[in-house]
């Protein structure tokens, strides 16, 4: 089963592809999605999944989390509230919407959750093997042996597809311990101030030495333990956001997901419609080559 970070694809594929160079003949941009609809084929091509799910953000910034940790995702808050996306991106996330839909690939979010809890959720419960696609670092917690993220940092055609011995390799600590090392260094990009003066690195070898962030606080408290005295005291001051930083860096795995069906169409689900899309929104290249892998696929 391929699982697909939407918003994670879009928002690289809109600053990826230049608005000039993707345009209809009125001059609307979709370079949003025409890039997305290329990295949709290249996945499929690349990947044969025989299931496929996108992930949507129904709510970027839940209230839970901000309750716990006050800067998450603050910066990125619009003047008006709402996440600050640019304008030319907004009518283009329907525009693909409506492409997934004709096309017969399932599109979803869930109310109070972000992307990143829906995909969690689907590769907890869903059937073995998983691979999830996405930019976004946080989902490396959901590596294990059933699980790979095809992390797109660089973009979907340099793909680094990450197993428990490449998340190892990367940042030093097992995937099971990311959420907690994640917490420990922070994540300027989403608001998460992490324990100052502990960069990766450190926050690497504590894991390492001591296992997981509760067993860390508890070195902490006990003065037997070995600490060097100034990183005791960073660890000491910032306890309070270490009570409530794993809760938010961690991906929900519970997450009530409505009724979908996974399974990879071997065809679009309404060619008329897509065709539509194609002709209206001049993406039809792109739209060829996604129904393209579609049937290599099947």
């Amino acid at each position: 089963m391929l699982l697909v970070d939407a918003p994670s694809l879009y928002f690289r594929a809109f600053h990826g592809i230049p608005e000039k160079a993707a345009r209809t003949d009125a001059g609307e941009p979709v370079n949003a999605v025409r890039g997305f609809l290329d990295m949709m084929a290249t996945l499929i091509r690349t990947r044969r999944p025989g299931r496929v799910v996108c992930a949507l953000d129904y709510d970027w910034r839940p209230a839970w989390r901000v309750k716990l940790i006050p800067s998450y995702k603050r910066h990125r808050l619009a003047p008006g509230g709402g996440e600050e996306v640019p304008d030319a991106l907004v009518p283009q996330v329907l525009i693909i919407l409506d492409f997934l839909h004709a096309i017969g690939i399932p599109a979803f979010g869930v109310d109070d959750y972000e992307a990143d809890d829906v995909l969690g959720t689907l590769a907890f419960q869903g059937p073995a093997p998983v691979e999830i696609a996405s930019g976004d670092r946080d989902l490396f917690q959901l590596v294990n042996k059933t699980t790979t993220l095809l992390y797109c940092g660089r973009g979907v055609a340099k793909l680094e597809a990450c197993d428990e011995p490449a998340v190892l390799a990367k940042y030093g600590v097992p995937a099971s311990s990311y959420a907690d090392f994640a917490a420990l260094r922070g994540d300027p990009s989403d608001g998460l101030p992490g324990v100052p003066g502990v960069g990766e690195k450190t926050a690497a070898r504590l894991i390492a030495r001591y296992g997981s962030l509760d067993a860390i606080v508890a070195a902490v408290a006990d003065p037997k333990a070995d600490f060097a005295p100034g990183l005791r005291g960073k660890l000491a001051d910032a306890a309070d956001y270490l009570k409530v930083a794993p809760e938010v860096v961690r991906v929900a795995l519970d997450v009530p997901l409505p009724e979908f069906d996974p399974v990879l169409p071997g065809e679009p689900n309404d060619p008329g419609v897509l065709l539509e899309l194609a002709e209206r929104w001049n993406v039809a290249g792109p739209c060829r080559r996604l129904v393209d892998a579609l049937v290599e696929a099947a």
